[in-house]
């Protein structure tokens, strides 16, 4: 089914089992990345991990370091070693979150992670608007993944997206039109600094 959608000189995708929480890992996925496919178009920052929790005391230094160090640490490390391989034209996507704009207590240490997100992409699309490079974000709302059963406790995974206006959680396949979307210089060539949010009809304002 997948190769009908590959251009006749496409490679098949590879995957590099690493913990991007690293700087000398994200440097080796794109020194294979490099050298497999020899250039880097876009850039997809992607990786996350959350952990519930009711009260700030919960969180100590070794959980707070390790959540950062998955969610905002490895934005920094792929990015600056992505950069020397992107050209004009191409584009960094990053993954925050709805929590970024609306809070979430018992995710504290993760929303956190995805405001510094927030605040990461308008940064970088202005640091980088000069050498051509797009930088934007999405902020998707309750959507099914394995991480809602890996973090949430039955009860929560049975309610899981009850609460926005739609009445349900998104589909990882209502997501990923997003993600075309803002790598297609044809489609978002005038939008930089800027985060979607597909998230079942939450307002977000910021």
């Amino acid at each position: 089914m997948l190769k009908k959608h590959k251009t006749a000189d496409a490679k098949d995708p590879i995957a590099i089992p690493v913990d991007l929480g690293f700087d000398e890992n994200c440097k080796r996925v794109v020194d294979e990345v490099v050298s497999a496919y020899g250039r880097i178009d876009i850039l997809v920052n992607n990786a996350a991990e959350q952990y519930e929790c009711s009260s700030v005391e919960e969180i100590d230094e070794q959980r707070l370091e390790r959540v950062f160090r998955t969610n905002i640490f490895s934005y920094f490390f792929m990015t600056r070693h992505a950069l020397k391989h992107m050209k004009e034209g191409s584009s960094i996507i990053n993954k925050t979150s709805v929590n970024a704009y609306k809070g979430n207590s018992k995710l504290l240490d993760y929303t956190s992670t995805k405001g510094a997100i927030v605040a990461f992409i308008r940064g970088l699309a202005l640091q980088l608007v000069s050498r051509g490079i797009r930088v934007n974000g999405i902020a998707p709302g309750p959507i099914w993944t394995p991480l809602i059963p890996a973090s949430f406790k039955e009860e929560e995974v049975a309610n899981f997206g009850k609460q926005v206006p739609m009445q349900r959680a998104g589909q990882p396949a209502e997501v990923a039109p997003s993600y075309v979307f803002l790598a297609c210089n044809h489609c978002s060539s005038y939008i930089t600094g800027q985060v979607l949010h597909p998230n079942g009809g939450v307002i977000v304002n910021g």
